[in-house]
């Protein structure tokens, strides 16, 4: 098993940008653009490493090659946007890779790109990118055009991940941090499956109806110092057996003191006795059935709050209440066809994250992250 956090540490340590790795200080994968910048560099890296993993690490200053990191990516659907624009589309995954130094939610994302055989390109035109582009990496350059692979890379990845190789020492040490020192207040767990595999979790519980939710939840697969879950607003369910960690996650739906939790997803992470595990994510929300003519209050009621918002005009004591429904209440809008009610959100991203109090930004990465899920789990395109 391969501990990412080491695997980062000595792809940055002994390599600068190659034909098999790439680092990265942030992915926008909102917008058309930062969808097509990252497309390119899954293809040309998987075009230049038929034959062993690739990598791309999110979260790294490139110049100074130092970690600054970058925030929690739910990484759940995002093989379907690779599927949906990239003809022969190598299988990747990404991860939220745990560093002590960052502040609490922020990780590096380790991108892995699996070999696969034969010319990937793009099936589908998307920002400036044509369809039947294809690219390919030379050195530290993404070239655009398919150019048969000069270097085997084999060798020299397979060196790395064995160097990689998670141990005892690295293994309890993350235990003890994260029970001692990351959350010595919310009554951390940790559970260990099949004698080999330790889970580690924290969160503010709830008793309601003689079942247990938590908040502020965060959950860690120590042995390969990958973050699974991260969220600083909804609601959790935590049920776990011999052999299986299941996360069931609530979302908010509601104005005011109207607020109701539907559930929104359930994760399952499967140990076998092989001493590999599998992660499953499956949709279970249903949207409700909201009013019309409430649907339109709020959405007009919101977009003027927002208007105020953004021209830093004063706020009565309701309204500053109300800001901590808006993301929810725009998204129940946009999911019952108010189609401008996301672009609404996006294009006022940077007032939430200048805003003074960070509940707003972090309910606007929330919301973009459900909505992102319930698109991919649906559709095969953007």
């Amino acid at each position: 098993m391969i501990n990412k956090r080491l695997l980062i540490k000595n792809l940055l340590a002994h390599h600068a940008e190659n034909s098999f790795y790439d680092k990265k200080q942030q992915l926008n994968l909102h917008t058309l653009e930062g969808k097509a910048k990252f497309l390119k560099h899954v293809c040309s890296l998987s075009n230049s490493n038929p034959n062993n993993q690739s990598f791309i690490l999110v979260g790294i200053e490139d110049e100074k090659n130092t970690v600054v990191g970058t925030y929690f990516y739910d990484d759940s659907h995002i093989q379907n946007l690779i599927n949906a624009y990239l003809e022969n589309p190598p299988q990747i995954q990404y991860e939220n890779v745990i560093f002590p130094h960052l502040e609490n939610g922020m990780v590096v994302g380790l991108v892995t790109i699996y070999p696969k055989k034969g010319v990937c390109f793009f099936k589908k035109r998307i920002y400036t990118i044509d369809e039947k582009a294809a690219f390919s990496r030379i050195g530290s350059i993404s070239h655009p055009k398919y150019i048969t692979p000069q270097i085997n890379n084999q060798a020299v990845v397979s060196s790395i991940l064995n160097a990689s190789a998670t141990n005892l020492k690295n293994t309890i040490d993350s235990v003890l941090h994260f029970m001692t020192k990351t959350h010595p207040d919310m009554k951390p767990k940790y559970q260990v499956f099949k004698e080999y595999f330790t889970v580690c979790w924290a969160g503010v519980e709830k008793i309601k109806n003689n079942e247990s939710f938590f908040s502020r939840v965060d959950i860690e697969l120590i042995n390969e110092q990958v973050k699974i879950f991260y969220s600083a607003l909804d609601e959790v369910s935590i049920v776990y057996t011999d052999d299986a960690f299941i996360i069931t996650e609530y979302v908010k739906i509601g104005f005011r003191k109207n607020n109701r939790y539907l559930p929104f997803s359930v994760q399952k992470i499967t140990f076998s006795n092989s001493m590999s595990y599998q992660i499953t994510s499956e949709i279970v929300f249903k949207i409700p059935e909201i009013d019309k003519k409430h649907l339109y209050h709020l959405y007009n009621y919101y977009t003027a709050l927002l208007h105020k918002l953004k021209n830093n005009k004063r706020l009565t004591n309701i309204e500053q209440i109300d800001l901590e429904n808006l993301c929810y209440s725009l998204m129940l809008c946009y999911l019952h066809g108010f189609n401008n009610a996301k672009n609404v959100l996006i294009n006022h991203k940077d007032v939430f994250k200048k805003y003074k109090q960070p509940f707003l930004f972090t309910s606007f990465k929330e919301v973009m992250r459900i909505l992102r899920k319930l698109k991919y789990e649906t559709q095969n395109n953007e």
